[in-house]
């Protein structure tokens, strides 16, 4: 018999606020533990929270996005649950009138393109981390986290592989950084994602038993959480290996295998009650408008501005625009030295080969625009070699004021026009290289590049290749 895989996602994500959700305390990743919590965000009696506006704007900014409808009165509820990281013994969430609701998320695979429904988003608080010391038996609890605002992006059961799901969280990602309301990095935590899943007969209309992955935190554990649960449904229903049932389950990425957490619970079982203490949010039309009018270009009319206005190739253009950091400093630089090509050159070659021995995303891009782009004209201007421009734009990454033309005057980077020095050069290499001579001199152009790069790498880089070149074959001339 053959089977389809039924998933739906619950997605968190972090917002990119200063503060967190109901208290003034900072809610920035990367805090000493329990740095950055108050009476207010730990529980204590009689502490009444108050509603960041800003939390607001990133959820209606981020539904709009999502192309959701916005719901103009939002509510918060409490959701009845106690684990040791969440102090008040409940979360803060929405329940009955999320900020968003009735999305909509075009994406790609290798099948072609297929929308994603969104049931809804809704905003609520984060609960704290708890750190297991397995060697001292103890569980120590860190507060940090403990009322980070989250949005939680909830889809209608759509996707049906893992390439799909892959596809969807990266448009996610996209669409919310370009928004500017999350980092949605995952390696930090700040977007996490569970699983619900569930197998039936290729054809049928009837959802098969569910099973939830909770916090998943890599899109590669997420695609091979996804085969395990796929391959453990349909062995348990063709061959009777176990009885499935609706539960929450842990992905071990080590073991490469799921466990079973506790049998998953019900709307019934978090006992969903409006919050006395949080008034209802009023979007009034200004409120709206303002948030409206803040909406970024997307990502594919970008695209097709690159290709229409700047005269980019496909390829360069959708390269570009699948990072906001990336299209931002493209801009810049481009506003600077007048040339698209060169500008998107030099990112998509120079400054990704940086990323990667650094091991960064693109996303973590923060060299100035203006900057790259007064680089590009030192180097197009001859001022100063390909070669070396890539050690000044390596530089240019630790420090996002370095100015480029200062520092290739102070680290001798700036093309000499030393032709006495360029001729003596010249002649040592040649002196040494009487086959690539007599190979040159046979038609074979490739052993001139051999001179020219000997030449080059005693000159430091510092000379014009092109004139370096000619004279070059001026003196095999003359041998």
């Amino acid at each position: 018999m053959r089977y389809e895989t039924v998933i739906g996602l619950e997605v968190h994500v972090e917002l990119a606020t200063q503060s967190k959700i109901f208290c003034s305390c900072h809610a920035k990743y990367g805090a000493e533990p329990n740095a950055h919590v108050c009476p207010a965000c730990c529980g204590m009696p009689g502490m009444l929270p108050v509603v960041n506006k800003r939390v607001v704007d990133f959820g209606m900014k981020a539904g709009m996005m999502l192309n959701c409808t916005i719901n103009r009165t939002t509510t918060f509820d409490k959701k009845s649950y106690y684990y040791p990281d969440l102090p008040c013994a409940y979360q803060t969430t929405q329940w009955f009138a999320p900020v968003a609701v009735n999305g909509l998320v075009e994406i790609e695979t290798s099948k072609g393109k297929k929308n994603i429904r969104i049931k809804q988003i809704h905003m609520e608080e984060d609960a704290g981390k708890l750190v297991h010391d397995i060697g001292a038996d103890v569980t120590c609890v860190d507060f940090n986290r403990t009322s980070v605002p989250l949005i939680e992006i909830v889809s209608q059961p759509d996707l049906s592989s893992a390439e799909e799901v892959e596809a969807y969280l990266e448009r996610l990602k996209n669409l919310l950084r370009y928004a500017k309301v999350a980092e949605c990095a995952m390696e930090h935590g700040t977007m996490r994602c569970d699983v619900n899943l569930s197998v039936r007969p290729e054809g049928s209309d009837q959802l098969g038993v569910r099973t939830e992955m909770k916090n998943m935190n890599s899109i590669d554990a997420i695609k091979r959480a996804i085969s395990y649960e796929v391959a453990r449904h349909i062995d348990a229903i063709e061959n009777g290996t176990e009885v499935l049932i609706q539960e929450t389950r842990r992905w071990d990425d080590i073991k490469g295998k799921s466990y079973s957490m506790r049998s998953k619970e019900t709307a019934g079982d978090y006992r969903y009650f409006p919050d006395p203490n949080i008034m209802p949010v009023v979007i009034d039309d200004a409120w709206y408008n303002a948030i409206q009018a803040s909406l970024p270009e997307f990502p594919e009319v970008k695209r097709a501005r690159y290709i229409s206005e700047l005269g980019l190739s496909e390829y360069d253009a959708a390269q570009l625009t699948k990072s906001i950091a990336v299209c931002e400093c493209f801009e810049e630089a481009y506003a600077v030295c007048k040339s698209a090509k060169d500008a998107a050159n030099w990112l998509l070659s120079e400054a990704m080969s940086i990323l990667s021995s650094r091991k960064m995303t693109p996303d973590r891009l923060s060299v100035n625009g203006k900057s790259l782009g007064e680089l590009i004209q030192l180097v197009t201007g001859g001022k100063v070699g390909r070669a070396n421009g890539k050690k000044i734009l390596d530089a240019m990454f630790d420090d996002a004021n370095l100015n480029p033309a200062e520092y290739a005057e102070q680290n001798g980077l700036i093309v000499s026009n030393d032709t006495g020095l360029m001729e003596q050069v010249a002649k040592e290499v040649l002196a040494g290289e009487e086959k690539a001579v007599a190979d040159f001199r046979a038609g074979k152009e490739k052993a001139l590049a051999a001179i020219l790069g000997k030449c080059m790498k005693q000159l430091k880089g510092n000379c014009n290749p092109q004139v370096l070149r000619e004279f070059l074959i001026s003196e095999i001339g003359k041998m």
